[in-house]
């Protein structure tokens, strides 16, 4: 795994604009970074990335399973009580989800070691699926990379077949698609996976979540009062149990993308759990509840995190005790989990993370993003990649 300088294609952030993404620069600090590129072998590819992700994830599942059967644990993972058996019925129908995301720390040798399953909301599908794979092309075509430079990455058709398979699970619903309103990233991701859909030949419409409504007979319904019946919320399980409307959920008849179940994997506690299930695989990292505590005397490191928490907010170090602060937010209300300290590798002055994408429980390609700090943000950087 090596980290090297490339020079930017000319005209790409025109180019960008073009294709829409408009996100490349955000708040005026470069988002897409192309001054340099990762490079993996297909060793690390496959042995070290690609199968650990399908393992864990099937690990991942093991969890939903035993927690959605235990009151216990679903009050370890913060679920609305009243929201219990609207959780569990989707998990029992068997309700189908599109995408995840698990984040590791991998610098190119030994296991990659899982820091938190994104299985709700993930983002980056847009530069990851199409842009850095337009980026690959245009520098073979300019032979500035070798003829032979591939990437991993087959997410976007993996993505198009997972919504025709949806389509058919899903018969005669049409599917809309929701985001916050002032979110330029949620709604090009969105797009994105809009365009995908489009492409698998599913009829869908657009809503922004502030301007759903309810009728008369408790259907949610979009602003030409059309009835939703199916839906794609790129916005988190954990807001929706508490939000105005939350009470009705589970009574009208929408199919959702991600579905219920999903709030199980999205949330710290199954870090932990994972750990308990599985002690000692070499892709976890030890991982306790608050309650735990005296089990983690042997690390003297951990690594604070919420329950929930999103963009890498409200991470804290733990040392003999004392609390270092590295990201503030608006988080950790429910609690915390605490995780065994293992640093992100750093290259140059940048610590690297690697996301790596699964579609219909397949993986799929990877992100990786870095930063100058050690917790990844919404703002730290994307950078490209390929496979030689």
């Amino acid at each position: 795994m090596l980290r090297l300088p490339i020079g930017e294609r000319p005209r790409w952030q025109e180019r960008a604009q073009e294709f829409g993404f408009h996100f490349h620069t955000m708040y005026g600090e470069p988002y897409w970074d192309e001054s340099a590129y990762y490079q993996f072998s297909l060793e690390q590819i496959e042995k070290h990335i690609e199968e650990p992700t399908e393992e864990i994830h099937q690990m991942c599942l093991e969890v939903v399973a035993k927690v959605l059967e235990d009151e216990e644990l679903l009050r370890h993972f913060c679920i609305p009580e009243q929201h219990w058996d609207f959780v569990r019925s989707s998990w029992k129908n068997g309700d189908p989800s599109l995408y995840s995301r698990l984040d590791f720390a991998y610098c190119g040798q030994g296991p990659a070691k899982l820091y938190e399953n994104n299985a709700d909301t993930p983002t980056s599908l847009y530069e990851t699926g199409f842009w850095q794979w337009l980026w690959l092309q245009d520098n073979v075509d300019r032979r500035v990379l070798p003829l032979q430079s591939d990437q991993f990455n087959s997410l976007q058709e993996k993505l198009v077949n997972r919504f025709r398979d949806l389509q058919f699970l899903t018969p005669g619903r049409e599917l809309h698609f929701a985001c916050c309103k002032d979110t330029e990233e949620d709604r090009g991701t969105v797009q994105y996976l809009q365009d995908c859909a489009s492409e698998a030949g599913i009829a869908n419409h657009f809503v922004f979540m502030e301007d759903i409504g309810c009728d008369a007979d408790g259907f949610f319904t979009d602003m030409q009062d059309q009835v939703i019946t199916w839906m794609f919320k790129l916005y988190p399980w954990e807001f929706m149990f508490r939000e105005e409307f939350g009470s009705l959920l589970g009574t009208n008849n929408v199919r959702w993308l991600e579905p219920p179940w999903k709030a199980i994997l999205s949330n710290k506690a199954l870090l932990p759990m994972l750990w308990k299930l599985f002690p000692g695989h070499p892709n976890l990292l030890p991982s306790f509840f608050e309650s735990e505590l005296d089990k983690a005397a042997d690390f003297p490191e951990l690594v604070k995190k919420p329950i929930f928490s999103r963009e890498g907010a409200n991470i804290s170090i733990v040392r003999a005790g004392d609390v270092q602060l590295l990201s503030d937010g608006p988080y950790g209300e429910e609690g915390y989990i605490y995780q065994a300290m293992h640093p992100l590798p750093k290259f140059g002055k940048s610590f690297t993370l690697v996301g790596s994408w699964l579609v219909d429980d397949l993986a799929a390609g990877i992100s990786i993003r870095e930063d100058e700090n050690m917790v990844t943000q919404d703002m730290s950087r994307y950078l490209p990649h390929i496979i030689l």
